[in-house]
């Protein structure tokens, strides 16, 4: 097998496995044998599970991000467009934790504040190359600092109620909350620094 259909084969395997079993519960001797390789060849690629976990994450979320970035109605206003924008970041963000990483990681891990700091970092770049990508006018220095304060702390009130929330039902209704009552304040104030 050549490097990349290795890496390629980890990758799936450990993505199929996560999403099963949850990131804990998943060691690299079961996605050793799923992706049919010995438990070094992953080694040779990733120095540890965590590193493939932020491989697959990264990969996931850049596609998702130029999707959102791509499919943004041009006809919308800047208010609507930043918080419709927002709220699409912000559900890839709760998915992410959901559905790639579990909740047992993030709140059990002793890594998991600065995993999930690092990777809402990278996120936020990501978020801001790609939409810095559409037009020249939001190209400029102070757009990109309203944006990046529009994210810094739209993540932040996602984290801490995805963090806080018991189950699906309260997550879905503190993104309504959030959508209808902080959101809306957070973008006028983007807008007017």
């Amino acid at each position: 097998m050549e490097a990349d259909k290795i890496k390629d084969s980890i990758k799936r395997a450990a993505q199929e496995l996560f999403r099963k079993f949850g990131y804990h519960k998943t060691s690299v001797n079961e996605i050793a044998k799923r992706a049919r390789i010995a438990k070094a060849t992953i080694y040779k690629y990733f120095n540890s599970k965590e590193a493939v976990l932020h491989t697959l994450l990264m990969d996931y979320i850049r596609v998702s991000v130029d999707d959102l970035i791509l499919t943004q109605t041009p006809e919308m206003d800047e208010e609507a467009y930043l918080a419709n924008l927002i709220m699409k970041t912000c559900r890839l963000s709760y998915t992410v934790c959901n559905e790639f990483i579990g909740w047992d990681f993030i709140r059990e891990s002793a890594n998991s504040q600065e995993f999930l700091k690092n990777l809402s970092n990278e996120l936020e770049e990501m978020l801001l190359a790609s939409f810095t990508r559409i037009t020249e006018i939001r190209k400029s220095e102070n757009y990109q600092r309203r944006l990046r304060f529009l994210i810094k702390c739209s993540k932040s009130i996602v984290f801490s109620f995805a963090f806080t929330s018991v189950s699906d039902s309260d997550v879905r209704k503190n993104f309504v909350s959030f959508q209808k009552e902080i959101l809306p304040y957070l973008v006028k104030a983007a807008i007017t620094i």
